[in-house]
């Protein structure tokens, strides 16, 4: 009967086979190199080498790890940054990828930093089964909404930073036009600006002028860009996951975050405690002797634990199961915030069964409790 040695997905093995060593490989990404180690079974050091980050070295990579023996399993630094083409290249051969965080303090004081240990430590990562966590995959619509969703949050500081810059030139500008400006509201500012028009820039009353009437033309090209995005957004969400957005308080710029938090294959999470960790959402404990508590979990997605904030406010001023859950939790004397952090515990159980099955019943067991 042939050897069966782990895999990266949950419940797969695969055959060894026979006569062929068993190799564990391990990379430190950059720009433009990947540094590249592999280890036996047993823990010895293979080797280690360098290639370039483009689509030839991605293949002298691959060839070089099989090149040892039978890969059993790859432990890649930044899969979600500069090794995202690597983990891309590698998932599509088959690949059983996991994903490795760099060194912590403690070992990098005692073995040093380059590229070749960080390799070496990747590898043994993944051997010793340290490092389990699947990468995110970067092939499907979430990906698509995740760019979007970038490229928005870009133009959304833009223009916040385009509003202040407006504002504080009106507080600064020549008396008469700060009088003129200052009693309008901000979007009356914004219209006001854009119609301006200066010719003698030597005149600092008129460049100001002329500054403004930029300023505002950008922050409307901005609202666009804006507006454009989150329609893209809206379409995307509700051809993937419609019933995720039809539940109390999910609008589509909080679905989009929890699914680009889930990725294009969530079911690399075992179970719905593991995308609440993912989101910050797991009760830390910190209890000792007669005390027995929990504290908040500040790890995880910070993004997708602010829009299930969001979420959580907006139920719990529309949705009435639950006011009425958060009634009787004030009851027994939990504190406002105890009881937004169990609400938000719960939704990121619940609403995981949406992102992993669209079509997934819903579960209100904790608001019926």
């Amino acid at each position: 009967m042939p050897k069966q040695i782990g895999s990266s997905k949950p419940g797969q093995v695969l055959d060894a086979v026979p006569g062929q060593l068993l190799v564990f490989g391990g990379v430190d990404t950059h720009a433009d190199t990947h540094t590249v180690a592999a280890v036996d079974e047993r823990g010895g050091l293979l080797g280690d080498a360098r290639f370039p980050a483009t689509a030839a070295g991605l293949d002298q990579l691959h060839q070089w790890l099989i090149g040892h023996g039978q890969l059993v399993q790859v432990g890649v630094e930044g899969t979600g940054s500069y090794g995202a083409g690597l983990a891309a290249y590698l998932t599509a051969r088959g690949v059983n990828l996991v994903e490795v965080n760099r060194p912590n303090r403690a070992t990098r004081r005692a073995r040093g930093k380059s590229d070749p240990i960080d390799a070496e430590a990747a590898a043994r990562a993944a051997l010793a089964g340290v490092a389990t966590a699947v990468p995110k995959a970067h092939t499907g619509v979430v990906e698509a909404i995740r760019v979007i969703f970038v490229a928005r949050r870009g133009a959304v500081q833009a223009r916040t930073a385009a509003i202040n810059t407006l504002h504080q030139m009106i507080i600064t500008a020549p008396l008469k036009l700060r009088e003129q400006l200052q009693p309008l509201t901000r979007r009356q500012k914004i219209a006001a600006c854009a119609r301006f028009h200066a010719k003698d820039l030597t005149d600092p009353g008129r460049a100001t002028r002329l500054a403004l009437r930029r300023l505002a033309r950008r922050i409307g090209h901005l609202t666009t860009e804006i507006d454009d995005a989150e329609r893209d957004l809206t379409a995307l969400v509700v051809d993937l996951t419609p019933q995720l957005l039809a539940e109390p308080g999910v609008g589509p710029l909080s679905a989009a975050q929890l699914l680009i938090t889930a990725g294009d294959n969530p079911d690399r999470m075992t179970s719905p405690a593991g995308f609440a960790a993912l989101c910050g959402t797991t009760p830390i404990p910190v209890s000792s002797g007669k005390t027995n508590r929990h504290r908040l979990n500040r790890g995880g997605d910070r993004q997708a634990n602010s829009a299930l904030h969001t979420i959580v406010l907006s139920r719990l001023r529309y949705h009435h199961q639950t006011q009425t859950y958060a009634a009787k939790r004030r009851a027994e004397g939990k504190t406002q915030l105890d009881i937004r952090r169990s609400l938000k515990r719960y939704l990121a159980r619940h609403l995981f069964a949406f992102i992993l099955n669209p079509s997934e019943a819903a579960d209100h067991t904790l608001l019926a409790a």
